[in-house]
């Protein structure tokens, strides 16, 4: 029999430590528009000097090149203009470093692999856990060159990190690699440019507690008027004083706008982002600022009115909603969404089918929500799965990483609790222990439904098992199995048994009280020898 991989226990997800609000910026006039188009031209060029020059310093970089770069920068923008740039220099540099690492181990675990199987026997029937040979020799010729390929590339990647040398595009490499097929893309070359610029601009500012309203170089007032301070090349372009240009549009943030409010009446720091969005003509602020990461909740009072398990798949959200006692209750319910197209329109549908979720957990009073704890960042590569391609694609268009922090942040307004589970079996165990059980003449239980009632049962802390073993033999019943469910029958009360007035015995049904007292009235064979003898005589 196989051995089962150890199962993690649940635990509740921690909340967000973030926050981050975004409206649009209507009713802008022309001079506003160049205005924004010249600043943000202007720090993208120094925005991208400077990452040149961050990564040029890899390794050797220190506190004092850093100040040297941004007494640079210092001249031709501001002070806080300067430190914004530098910071966001070192974050993208430490971002490309990770990725270099994560891409490291990714060559790794392909080589690993590949190797496992080219010393395997062609034709060899791999192991549950094991993977066989290859399937014919052209396959394992290929697979061998392949195998040089990415030596060589693993070798070229590990001197880059030790050199800290790394790959930065600014505007996006998905977008830079557009340029060489724009009909594919379904651009003209003047749209491309239109957003390689747009993506390459650079208009953020850090916050600042203790500053007017949060933020000295992009200030928005209560009252919803903003203001960028201008660059020193552009001061000339000033409506304000101290060289300060004022939108003609208001900002007001819908959500989480009091909120806002509060934190910039009270001078706490709050970061801005401007962007265009160049599709479909429009500006946009983002707001962002830290919160304090609360604690999480303990698990029992999380768990005191039951639980809505989540099955996660790649087209929809199956959730069942169970009690404190692991029990299924109700019908499950399916939140749908489609992940084809863009970026935004699969963040859309996210975060439309969270808040399905979220209101109905509210609607049932839950306080806790199961989902699993999954990662799919072993299980991508092309050379664990082989030819299953359609496989692969199914796991990497679920998004996990992206529903999962969604989830945690919407929930934490609304005082429900994420709480992550070991996914291991619950798709296997739930089919085989769930899905006949609950299927019933009106209601299709499906794999996934009984999945979503395993990862309930186990962050409650049960077994996902429907029944227990069976108890010793003549302990109790000898054969057959006891259920650890509760039955549909209203649950009765043990006492002692009701009296029955009259004289009687436990064998005397009711109603024959009255021959209680003659056991030879009893209809049993265990009758007295004189009793028989009197029946006998004529």
């Amino acid at each position: 029999m196989a051995e089962l991989r150890p199962i993690g226990p649940a635990f509740v997800v921690a909340g967000p430590s973030g926050v981050a609000v975004r409206d649009r910026l209507k009713h802008l006039t022309p001079a506003d528009e160049q205005v924004l188009r010249l600043v943000g031209v202007h720090l993208g060029a120094l925005a991208s000097a400077d990452l040149k020059a961050r990564c040029a310093d890899g390794l050797g970089h220190c506190a004092g090149s850093w100040a040297a770069r941004k007494r640079e920068l210092t001249v031709q923008s501001s002070a806080r203009w300067a430190g914004a740039i530098t910071k966001a220099s070192h974050d993208q540099w430490a971002l490309a470093r990770r990725g270099q690492a994560d891409h490291i181990r990714d060559l790794e675990a392909a080589i690993a692999t590949i190797t496992r199987r080219l010393s395997q026997p062609v034709g060899k029937k791999g192991a549950r856990k094991e993977p066989g040979g290859y399937r014919s020799a052209q396959e394992w010729f290929a697979k061998s060159r392949r195998l040089g390929v990415l030596q060589d590339r693993l070798q070229r990647r590990r001197a880059e990190q030790q050199a800290g040398r790394v790959r930065v595009v600014r505007g996006g490499k998905r977008l830079a690699r557009a340029r060489h097929r724009l009909e594919a893309a379904g651009l003209t070359q003047a749209e491309w440019r239109q957003r390689w610029e747009a993506e390459r601009w650079f208009l953020a500012a850090d916050g600042e507690s203790g500053k007017r309203y949060g933020n000295e170089t992009i200030r928005i007032t209560p009252d919803g008027q903003a203001s960028i301070k201008l660059p020193a090349p552009l001061a000339h372009h000033a409506n304000a004083a101290h060289g300060r240009y004022v939108l003609a549009c208001r900002v007001a943030f819908a959500h989480r706008g009091t909120e806002w409010r509060d934190r910039i009446e009270a001078n706490r720091a709050v970061a801005y982002r401007i962007h265009l969005d160049v599709q479909r003509g429009r500006w946009y602020i983002t707001a962002s600022w830290q919160i304090p990461a609360a604690p999480a909740a303990p698990m029992s009072a999380a768990l005191a009115h039951g639980v809505i398990g989540v099955d996660t798949n790649a087209d929809h959200l199956a959730a069942w909603r169970l009690d404190t006692h692991g029990n299924p209750i109700g019908n499950p319910r399916r939140f749908t969404y489609d992940l084809n197209g863009t970026a935004e329109h699969r963040d859309a549908q996210v975060r439309h089918a969270l808040t399905r979720l979220l209101h109905w957990a509210g609607a049932c009073g839950v306080n806790a929500i199961a989902i699993e704890d999954l990662d799919f960042t072993a299980d991508k590569t092309r050379e664990k799965h082989g030819r299953r391609k359609r496989f692969r694609q199914l796991i990497s268009g679920m998004p996990t990483s992206r529903l999962r922090a969604r989830l945690t942040s919407m929930a934490d307004q609304s005082g429900i609790a994420i709480i992550a589970a070991d996914p291991a079996y619950t798709s296997k165990w739930g089919a085989q222990h769930w899905q006949q059980p609950l299927t019933t003449t009106k209601r299709t239980t499906t794999r996934h439904d009984a999945a979503a009632v395993a990862i309930g049962r186990r962050a409650q802390g049960h077994p996902i098992r429907r029944r227990t073993a069976p108890p010793p033999v003549h302990r109790s019943d000898e054969q057959g199995h006891r259920t650890a469910q509760a039955g549909p029958e209203p649950r009765g009360r043990e006492g002692t048994r009701p009296r029955i007035p009259g004289p009687r015995t436990r064998s005397v049904p009711p109603g024959r009280g009255e021959n209680a007292g003659d056991q030879n009235a009893q209809h049993r064979s265990e009758r007295s020898a004189e009793h028989t003898q009197l029946m006998l005589s004529p």
